[in-house]
């Protein structure tokens, strides 16, 4: 298939993102950005546990849209060696941050379409908001069969992306539940809402944090879905 169209249309995207979006806009200094980052990790830890796959020691792990490597090596911090790390992404300038953070892994530039690891290779496969950047089903699929691909007997994928659209931004479209289950046909798809909604973070988290959390925990508040996906083999 030829997914070359949606392909140029998401580093099109990146690139204005990289010259337009200030470089600390989502530093963790922020506190909203520092109140996402914990309720992503909580919720993909309680996942993972559920999974029994928490923590990662001695699992091999492959990150899909990797970027600058920041999940990569909070999986380290999950008890992951470096060297049993691998990722993928489109933009190489991304690539080279995170070969400069994790210089044991094994990282390449590339279309998450085409995964360059051999079938049944990895423990752990995670995506953190890949598809809600894609438009095209068919590389939405594609990217899904590639993960399902490389994923070994037993393994799981770690599931976190935005399940509404972004009104500011008509370059990114939310994946509903039924699409992501349409994704894994053969998989059992657990899924629980996850991240309170950006603007309510930022404007809350950095005066009333308990207020924040306990608007967490009404479901409709929260933009993403955090999921852990299992093949039924």
């Amino acid at each position: 298939m030829n997914y070359d169209s949606d392909i140029a249309r998401i580093r099109t995207e990146y690139e204005r993102r990289a010259r337009e979006v200030p470089a600390d806009y989502y530093s963790l200094k922020r506190p909203g950005n520092l109140l996402m980052n914990t309720q992503t990790v909580r919720s993909c830890i309680r996942m993972l546990n559920r999974a029994f796959m928490f923590p990662l020691h001695g699992r091999r792990v492959a990150d899909i849209g990797c970027g600058s490597g920041g999940w990569l090596v909070e999986f380290v911090k999950w008890g992951a060696d470096p060297a049993d790390l691998s990722g993928i992404d489109l933009m190489p300038e991304r690539l080279y941050r995170a070969r400069q953070r994790l210089p044991q892994a094994d990282l390449h530039v590339g279309n998450a379409a085409e995964l360059p690891w051999p079938d049944e290779s990895f423990d752990l496969v995670s995506q953190f908001m890949v598809f809600m950047n894609v438009f095209d089903p068919e590389l939405k699929r594609a990217i899904a069969n590639e993960m399902l691909r490389v994923l070994k007997p037993g393994g799981v994928i770690l599931w976190l992306d935005g399940r509404v659209d972004n009104p500011w931004n008509p370059e990114v479209r939310g994946v509903r539940a039924a699409e992501i289950r349409s994704l894994f046909p053969t998989c059992k798809v657990e899924l629980t809402p996850a991240v309170l909604a950006p603007p309510l973070s930022r404007r809350i988290a950095g005066w009333a944090w308990p207020l924040a959390e306990a608007l967490h925990a009404l479901p409709f508040l929260c933009t993403h879905y955090a999921g852990l996906i299992r093949p039924m083999r």
